[in-house]
C-alpha cells in the first residue's frame, strides 16, 4: 500500500455523537441556545474532530508552502517570476503579512520550498522539500509527472508528521507561487465542472486583456492535458502545481490525525479539492478561513462543503487568512471551555 493510500484509508468521518456531546455543554452555557452563532460551530467542531471534551488550540502552525510554475512564461501574472524566492526570503526574515498576522495569533510559520525555481541557501525556518525547480508550462504539457505529483503529496504528509513531534493542536494551509492562481483555476473548473470563465479571476490584478489570455491560456491547457476529475492524482499532474499538492498531503495527513486544518484562499482551495477527491471524509476535518476576492473560489468550497468564516476581501495568500481564522475558532473553544454553565452560575434556564 502507498503513503498516500495508507492516509486515506485512514481518515474517517467525524463521529456524529461527540458533534451532539460538544452542542449539549454549549446549549447549557449562559446563553440563550445558538446565540453565539458560527462560534458554537467551531467549538462543537473541534471538540468532535479531536475527540476532547476540552480542547485547547496551543500549539498554532501554518504551513506555507512555495513553487513556481512554468505558465507563468505565458504572461499570467502581473508579478515577475523572480518574486517568489524574494517572497520565501521575506518570510524568512519575518516580514510578510503571515509573520505579521502568525505572531498576532501566536501560530508559528514553517516556510517549505516545494518547488521553487532556484536554489535558497539553506537556514533556520526553512524546510527544503523541492520537488523540482517549478512546474513545466501547462499548456504545452503535463505540469509535472504523476510521479511528482505523488511526491508532492507525499512531502505534504511528511511535514506533518515531522511537525506533530513538536506539538500541534491546528493547523493552517498557506502558498507563494508567481502565477498559481493559474493552475487553481485549472483545477477547480476540471474538478467542479465549471467553466474556466467562471472561476479564472485576476489574480494579482491583471487587466481585462490579461484576463482573457489567462483564460484562454487555462482552456488550452485543459483541452491539451484532458486531467481525468475522477483521478484527483492526474488532475494535479496535469494541471497542478508542487504547493497544492503538499497543501494537499497536508490536509489528508490533518484528517488522519484528527487534527482541524484552516485552509486560506484560492490556492489552498485547489489543494482541498485535490485532497477530498482522494478522501470525500476528509471534509469532516477543514475549515475556511475565508472567502477570496478569487472568482472560483465559491464554487470549490460549495464542492467541498464548507462555509468560509471571513469575507474581507482578501487575495494575499500566504496563509494570512487561515490566520485570522485561527483566532475565531480558537474564541469558539475557549467559549465552549470557560463560559459557565447555568448551573455553576446560578442563573436560571430559559422555561
Amino acid at each position: 500500500m502507498s503513503k498516500i493510500d495508507s492516509v486515506v484509508t485512514s481518515i474517517t468521518p467525524v463521529d456524529p455523537a461527540l458533534l451532539d456531546r460538544a452542542q449539549k455543554r454549549l446549549d447549557n452555557l449562559t446563553k440563550p441556545r445558538g446565540s453565539l452563532g458560527r462560534l458554537e460551530e467551531a467549538a462543537r467542531r473541534v471538540a468532535a474532530i479531536t475527540g476532547k471534551e476540552k480542547p485547547e488550540l496551543k500549539q498554532k502552525v501554518i504551513f506555507t508552502l512555495a513553487g513556481d510554475h512554468g505558465v507563468a512564461k505565458k504572461g499570467v501574472s502581473a508579478f515577475p517570476q523572480d518574486v517568489t524566492p524574494q517572497m520565501v526570503e521575506n518570510f524568512l526574515r519575518g516580514g510578510a503579512g503571515i509573520n505579521v498576522l502568525a505572531r498576532h495569533v501566536g501560530a508559528r510559520v514553517v516556510v517549505v520550498d516545494m518547488g521553487v525555481g532556484v536554489d535558497i541557501p539553506p537556514r533556520e525556518g526553512l524546510l527544503n522539500r523541492k520537488v523540482g525547480y517549478g512546474t513545466k508550462d501547462m499548456s504545452q504539457g503535463a505540469a509535472m509527472t504523476r510521479e511528482e505529483a505523488i511526491k508532492a503529496i507525499e512531502t505534504g504528509i511528511d511535514i506533518v508528521g515531522k511537525e506533530v513531534k513538536k506539538g500541534v493542536d491546528i493547523v493552517g494551509t498557506g502558498d507563494m507561487g508567481i502565477a498559481n492562481t493559474t493552475p487553481s483555476s485549472a483545477i477547480c473548473s476540471v474538478m467542479t465542472g465549471a467553466d474556466v470563465k467562471e472561476v479564472t479571476g485576476r489574480g494579482t490584478g491583471i487587466d481585462d486583456i490579461s484576463l482573457k489570455h489567462k483564460i484562454d491560456v487555462i482552456k488550452k491547457a485543459i483541452d491539451i492535458n484532458k486531467p481525468d476529475k475522477n483521478d484527483p492524482i492526474d488532475v494535479l499532474a496535469k494541471v497542478g502545481g508542487f504547493e497544492i499538492g503538499g497543501i494537499a498531503g497536508i490536509i489528508l495527513a490533518c484528517a488522519s490525525r484528527r487534527i482541524p486544518v484552516v485552509i486560506d484562499g484560492f490556492i489552498s482551495g485547489a489543494g482541498a479539492l485535490i485532497a477530498c477527491g482522494l478522501a470525500p471524509q476528509a471534509a469532516d476535518y477543514i475549515f475556511s478561513s475565508h472567502e477570496s476576492v478569487e472568482v472560483g473560489h465559491k464554487k470549490m468550497l460549495e464542492k467541498i462543503g464548507v462555509k468560509a468564516y471571513l469575507d474581507l476581501n482578501l487575495r494575499l495568500g500566504e496563509g494570512t487568512g487561515a490566520a485570522l481564522a485561527m483566532d475565531i475558532i480558537e474564541a469558539g473553544v475557549k467559549i465552549h471551555n470557560e463560559m459557565s454553565t447555568f448551573g455553576e452560575a446560578g442563573v436560571s434556564e430559559e422555561k
